[in-house]
């Protein structure tokens, strides 16, 4: 039996990651608050609706499995920053709210888990972004840090420096994709769950 459970656990992983694979191919950009290289997609619904059926620890699977599908399937366009980032801000949405809905699995937490992992998701997205992932994109893809913030200046005049593109840009694109993501997940999650318990 365990190992039957096992299987059908790991299948389902498998089928989710897929699914949030083929929705990260359609990504769109948010050009009236963040520079067109931060594209949006809905594929953490799927982590989400995962990690509240099978467990945390599914929707970290799923945030790892459908970027590691797209780098061998499509492959980088951004040196592999952008695909190591969506996998942390990915996770920064999905843990939390998945740890808070795990002891009390109600809609109540479930909407207070995903509102969490929003806020996380703005918070942790921005500082990561500001101490790491701009900064690799600056050394791994060769692009100047000014022209980062000329795409930044072009939404907002008043940004001069990667602390404010990232608290005008980043922090409130984070929290936009946090918000769908969550809104999404809180429509689609107990139809798919019936099919997921099975």
């Amino acid at each position: 039996m365990k190992t039957n459970k096992r299987i059908n656990y790991l299948v389902k992983i498998a089928i989710l990651s897929t699914i949030a694979f083929v929705i990260m191919l359609f990504e769109v950009p948010l050009p009236f608050i963040a520079p067109a290289f931060y594209e949006m997609n809905f594929s953490p619904v799927i982590s989400l609706i995962g990690s509240f059926s099978l467990g945390p620890a599914a929707g970290i699977w799923i945030e790892l499995l459908k970027n590691v599908l797209k780098v061998i399937i499509k492959g980088s366009s951004t040196a592999y920053v952008g695909d190591f980032s969506n996998f942390v801000t990915g996770c920064t949405l999905v843990l939390p709210a998945a740890l808070i809905y795990l002891r009390h699995k109600d809609k109540k937490h479930a909407i207070i888990g995903m509102i969490v992992g929003t806020i996380t998701l703005g918070i942790v997205g921005g500082l990561v972004n500001y101490y790491i992932m701009v900064p690799m994109y600056v050394s791994l893809y060769h692009m100047p840090l000014e022209k980062i913030l000329e795409m930044a200046q072009a939404i907002f005049p008043s940004i001069d420096s990667l602390w404010k593109m990232i608290l005008m840009c980043v922090v409130p694109f984070n929290l936009i994709r946090g918000v769908l993501c969550s809104v999404i997940t809180f429509l689609l999650y107990k139809r798919i769950a019936i099919i997921l318990k099975k």
